[in-house]
């Protein structure tokens, strides 16, 4: 007797999310969770930060009116701490849980949500099935009457979506589904291809000036200078399956009146800027806005292999619940922020000075934060948590930007192997990527490949300029590629080792450690009102009117309020106090490293 075949166990349904508006004008999202196969004590928790953006931002706070139920019957819900919720259910009934999401976040960090956009990360709204985080999902994108007019655009999986966009996603697990933000509204919206792989930009709040063409254009150009650098100049050029680890891309941009920032996804990026700084019809050379644009699509693009799949291995999994700690952001963010401005070099929107005053500011900025010498980037790295996102008066005397810094640790690794004659910082990013298959890495996978590569151990350099503090040999080794270094007299700020705000009259933010002012005695918030010279007082509203009335190395007194108490403190401008000018030396040897052949 042939024993029949057993049938195949139908696939598991997936947990499903309905987003709906509750209210645009209350900036209210309706939830909608249903968990097909709950546990008898079924727990469910929303994280506490979004990948990329390290501080414990507690998005349960924004969440209210949480309800459970099984069969239409209300279902007992006990919240156990800040994020998580227990639902205590009958096996075999789906658990139905719904909630509201308050979305009134313009960063691209959480979620937004008014009559004219909607915007979200999952992180903010989708509540996580404990122990079914690796179980397929769908989203279900619901309009509203007030959104009719209204399109989507996500990265997610489309499963069953109308003309606009709405309908139902799907998601391979709850990691891809938080990686995935959604933007709606009424948007600008254009497409390109780079190595063969489908390129979406959608930009809300653009003016009419805006000029979507020369975007698109110059966003080719910066995608596939970066396919090129980790995939070989054949991945433009190759037909059949892209070399990406992305099948397609998404890049979504708000413009507002004022802001700044943007935040990497696995096949995506949500950006911010400044509405005027985005290119205009009509206008051949655009401002310096754009340009920090550009390098901003360049930084997110990149992460798409620096820190989406070469990352941390502590980051391998993501812990929703809590700090991920990692030392290595310095890398991750760092080093990205060196090769977004290079790379705009190699896809020629940059000319050599151009990248140079980039490369000048990041320069001026290292070494005019007294910090630099307090903390390594790599301590830096550990501490973004409670440093980094969490800046105060003090931070510039307490903390390095593992950013900046970073940048400048890459520049000094790319420059000493280039000096050695080997290889260059390329080939280590590209040997790394295939060492760690794309995945999690170690400073010993960093420290190996340097080896394999650079022909010696580079084990002093890490040390030194990784995890110690003292000044990076930057002089030298850019003199050696053709770059000249002046140094300049420094601003009056600098010279006196202040940070102020001139906006009415001189508030001071930030006293430098070291500096002329702190040894005068000034501190954060006070208010500086005028001074005192050869017997004479003069009221002062911006820090430039001191060449006015005071020599350079001669003393002279400061009025200053503070907690409305009037203060005379006796200072002198300082005289050699300088800061770094970059030039053009010798335009071959810096072709021979910023060129795209290099």
């Amino acid at each position: 007797m042939v024993k029949p075949t057993p049938k195949p166990k139908a696939a598991p349904r997936p947990i499903h999310y309905r987003v709906e508006p509750a209210s645009l004008h209350a900036h209210l999202f309706r939830i909608t969770l249903t968990v097909p196969a709950p546990a008898a004590l079924q727990r469910v928790s929303l994280p506490v930060w979004i990948p990329g953006s390290y501080l414990v931002r507690e998005f349960a706070r924004n969440l209210q009116k949480l309800q459970a139920s099984q069969g239409g019957h209300a279902a007992p819900l006990q919240q156990i701490d800040k994020c998580t919720w227990e639902a205590r259910c009958v096996p075999g009934t789906p658990l139905v849980i719904t909630c509201e999401a308050y979305a009134n976040d313009p960063s691209v960090r959480a979620a937004w949500l008014d009559s004219e956009r909607g915007f979200f990360n999952g992180t903010s709204l989708f509540l996580r099935v404990e122990g079914q985080t690796d179980s397929p999902a769908e989203v279900q994108l619901v309009a509203s009457e007030e959104m009719k007019r209204w399109d989507v655009a996500t990265a997610l999986t489309a499963k069953k979506i109308n003309k606009a966009g709405f309908g139902t996603y799907t998601a391979a697990h709850y990691d891809e589904l938080a990686d995935c933000p959604v933007e709606m509204g009424r948007f600008w919206s254009g497409e390109f291809k780079a190595g063969g792989v489908p390129h979406r930009f959608v930009v809300a709040g653009a003016p009419p000036t805006f000029d979507g063409a020369r975007l698109l254009e110059d966003t080719r150009k910066i995608c596939e200078a970066e396919i090129a650098f980790w995939h070989g100049p054949d991945a433009l050029t190759l037909r059949g399956k892209p070399r990406t680890p992305h099948k397609s891309y998404l890049f979504m941009l708000n413009a507002v009146d004022d802001g700044y920032g943007g935040l990497e996804h696995r096949s995506s990026t949500a950006l911010i800027c400044n509405r005027k700084d985005l290119p205009r019809v009509g206008v051949a050379k655009q401002g310096e806005g754009y340009t920090t644009l550009l390098g901003l699509i360049s930084h997110e693009y990149f992460h798409t292999w620096n820190v989406k799949q070469l990352r941390p291995a502590e980051f391998s999994p993501y812990q929703y619940d809590r700090e991920n700690y990692t030392a290595l952001l310095w890398f991750f963010e760092g080093f990205t922020s060196y090769y977004d401005d290079v790379l705009l070099r190699r896809a020629g929107l940059l000319d050599d000075a151009g990248y140079l005053r980039l490369l000048n500011k990041t320069i001026n900025q290292v070494m005019q934060t007294p910090g630099r010498e307090v903390q390594s980037v790599a301590q830096a790295s550990f501490d973004a948590w409670v440093k980094y996102y969490r800046q105060d008066e003090n931070t510039p005397n307490a903390t390095v930007s593992y950013y900046a810094k970073g940048s400048l640790v890459a520049l000094c690794f790319d420059l000493a192997l280039r000096d050695a004659g080997h290889t260059t910082l390329d080939e280590v990013m590209r040997e790394l990527y295939a060492r760690c298959n794309g995945g999690p890495m170690t400073e010993a996978d960093f420290a190996a490949v340097l080896l394999q590569t650079g022909g010696r151990p580079f084990n002093k350099e890490i040390l030194a300029w990784v995890h110690g503090t003292k000044d990076l040999p930057l002089k030298d080794m850019l003199e050696r590629h053709g770059v000249a270094v002046h140094e300049d007299p420094s601003q009056v700020a600098q010279r006196l080792g202040l940070r102020v705000s001139e906006a009415t009259g001189i508030q001071v933010k930030t006293v430098l450690r070291g500096g002329a002012a702190e040894r005068a005695g000034f501190c954060a918030g006070d208010e500086w009102l005028g001074v005192e010279v050869a017997g004479q007082g003069w009221r002062i509203y911006k820090l430039d009117d001191l060449s006015l009335y005071v020599l350079t190395g001669k003393e002279f007194t400061a009025l200053v309020s503070r907690d409305k108490r009037l203060l005379r403190l006796p200072l002198t401008l300082p005289a050699n106090v300088t800061t770094w000018r970059l030039g053009v030396r010798d335009a071959a040897l810096i072709s021979q490293w910023l060129a795209p052949h290099a």
